[in-house]
């Protein structure tokens, strides 16, 4: 039998591009503008969606706003999006861009303290 892995990620896509859509046109003041969906998982019976969520700002205010719209967005998703089922959606905090800033700061100060330490 073959995977289904190509019709998995096609769902996940679309879903994604979906979620952005709606999570930016959303009137909470909680939710952030600079908040993005960086990736979605759809399970293969499409029961359940994992959305990673960035933000640049508050992380656990946004959060609480996605949660408290988590039925608007499910209803809106299910009205964008011609599936059998509308996943039920579980939000994930996604800190790797943040963590990438960081790590790209600490770098920044390893080497101007190198060059300062070679310059004396």
């Amino acid at each position: 039998m073959r995977s289904n892995s190509y019709g998995s990620s096609r769902v996940s896509h679309d879903v994604q591009r979906s979620l952005s859509r709606i999570i930016s046109e959303l009137k909470d003041p909680r939710v952030g503008m600079m908040t993005s969906v960086t990736r979605c998982e759809v399970t293969k019976d499409l029961k359940e969606c994992k959305a990673y969520i960035s933000v640049l700002g508050n992380v656990e205010e946004t959060m609480e706003g996605l949660e408290s719209a988590k039925g608007f967005i499910r209803k809106s998703l299910a009205s964008s999006l011609n599936l059998r089922n509308t996943p039920e959606l579980h939000f994930v905090a996604d800190t790797s861009i943040a963590y990438g800033v960081d790590m790209s700061r600490k770098i920044d100060e390893v080497i101007a303290g190198d060059e300062e330490k070679h310059v004396d």
